[in-house]
């Protein structure tokens, strides 16, 4: 099966061609370093990190960007509120976005581009936008793009710009010769951070740093863009505008938007007070077990994030851990062996149908089932069976990012403050050990009564007993 992507552009799913065989280049618009990443960053990081991963596995060279807006007005109003200096709090905020992405299993993208570093790159079409007639400078020393002058303006968001305008309550702006124009370029207010252009001292505008950094690491056009729900329109819309304007061609041939984010089945928002940063989530579950539940849904699908939702995931997650726990398995990659194909191609087939990791997370079970099975026979031949299989499921689970833990370690975890220790768990398991020994019944079941008691999970089996936190 070959790979599909559904394009928001044309808004059905199409056959995936590169524009250079088995090159993918890909723009997936990054943070805001303001804050700490919330949520909502989080289907985004790994949704497109698997996106990345499973291109890879497929034999494509990928060079994929995201990213960094390090000027913007809500950065400006966070170091004067912090009485900081904008560097200072960008740098700080980058920091914990890079810790938060290794906590999730994200793999850095090839090119981080900053927004401040592409500070003429962002002059450069902004001119361009001007000389040919797509943008003018105002009265108050901004610089505005005109959306009417661009004939495709809202082909990304399927919105008519005479549509808009309709009945629309837009903010009378006697800067802008139509209320839906929007900023490329800031005139600077006394003290703040500003650069010199042709039109003055200021800053660029948000829609078009993506522009300039997009063409400039990738080209005047490449295949995928992407990003969150929220960006479709205006964000997309006018790099779309932008960006064809000033080079003349297409920009991106396949546009991808991640879906959203609700909590407890409500919108996310600090106003609500359901708003979580993907450290304060962390807390409290496993970065792999967050990773698995944003993973276990397809990325267009909406996700709702509940504390019964990640207790769901680590269970799932345990069943797969178990699975591959105890078993002997070879370093050399076993995805070519005859007992493991069947797997291999249902779980490209899902993957190819528009990264459908719901389907491909199926497999992965139907997998693991295969490995209980193989793994509980007393032929020697079906236990290098299981040590085949369960090799196998690891290196699918790659693709998406899981099961690269060893399986005690994180069956077992950390305790926590007042939890039972490794150590007292294993000489518990031990006093049933030489309980059972001497067919003392009473006091073997009143020890893992007891362990139970404490959260934990004991698994008897021919090569011993093996233990988790339940």
């Amino acid at each position: 099966m070959a790979l599909k992507i559904y394009n928001s552009l044309s808004g059905q799913k199409e056959l995936f061609v590169p524009k250079e065989d088995k090159k993918v280049k890909m723009y997936v618009c990054g943070m805001t370093v303001y804050d700490y990443c919330h949520l909502g960053h989080a289907r985004v990081l790994v949704s497109f990190d698997i996106i990345t991963r499973y291109l890879r596995a497929s034999g494509y060279d990928v060079t994929y960007v995201r990213n960094i807006t390090d000027v913007d007005d809500k950065i400006l109003a966070r170091a004067a509120e912090n009485g900081e200096s904008v560097d200072a709090l960008t740098e700080r905020f980058i920091n914990a976005m890079h810790e938060d992405e290794a906590a999730l299993a994200v793999l850095r993208p090839d090119i981080e581009p900053r927004a401040t570093a592409y500070i003429q790159q962002i002059i450069d079409m902004t001119a361009t936008l001007c000389d040919k007639g797509y943008a003018y400078h105002a009265p108050n020393g901004d610089v505005y793009y005109a959306v009417d002058q661009f004939a495709d303006y809202g082909k990304l968001s399927k919105r008519k710009l005479d549509e808009q305008q309709e009945g629309a309550r837009v903010e009378v702006d006697e800067n802008k010769r139509n209320p839906f124009d929007f900023v490329l370029w800031k005139s600077a207010k006394p003290g703040e951070l500003s650069w010199e252009s042709p039109w003055g001292a200021g800053r660029p505008g948000w829609h078009i740093e993506c522009s300039a950094m997009s063409t400039n690491c990738l080209g005047d056009s490449f295949d995928i863009h992407g990003g969150g729900p929220d960006l479709k329109f205006p964000h997309h819309e006018n790099e779309i505008a932008q960006s064809e304007a000033a080079t003349g061609c297409q920009y991106v041939n396949y546009w991808m938007h991640a879906g959203a984010v609700r909590v407890d089945k409500e919108k996310m928002s600090k106003s609500l007070g359901n708003f979580f940063t993907i450290r304060e989530i962390l807390e409290e579950y496993p970065a792999e077990v967050v990773r698995y539940f944003i993973a276990s849904s397809h990325y267009r699908s909406s996700i709702d994030y509940s504390k019964d939702a990640l207790v769901e995931a680590q269970s799932s997650l345990e069943r797969l851990y178990t699975a591959i726990r105890g078993v002997e398995s070879s370093s050399d990659s076993v995805l070519d062996s005859s007992e493991l194909q069947d797997y291999v191609v249902r779980f490209n087939d899902a993957m190819d149908d528009d990264f459908n990791t719901a389907g491909a997370v199926s497999v992965l079970f139907e997998l693991a089932k295969a490995v209980n099975l193989a793994k509980r026979s007393d032929s020697e031949a079906e236990r290098l069976k299981a040590a085949g299989l369960a090799r196998g499921l690891v290196e699918l689970g790659n693709v998406l990012g899981v099961l690269q833990d060893r399986p005690d370690d994180f069956l077992q975890g950390g305790e926590s403050e007042g939890e039972i220790s490794a150590a007292e768990i294993e000489q518990m398991i031990a006093l049933r050990y030489q309980a059972r020994q001497n067919k003392d019944w009473a006091e073997s079941d009143r020890i893992r009564d007891e362990l139970k008691v404490k959260g934990i999970v004991l698994n008897d089996s021919r090569e011993g007993t093996t233990w988790q936190r339940g």
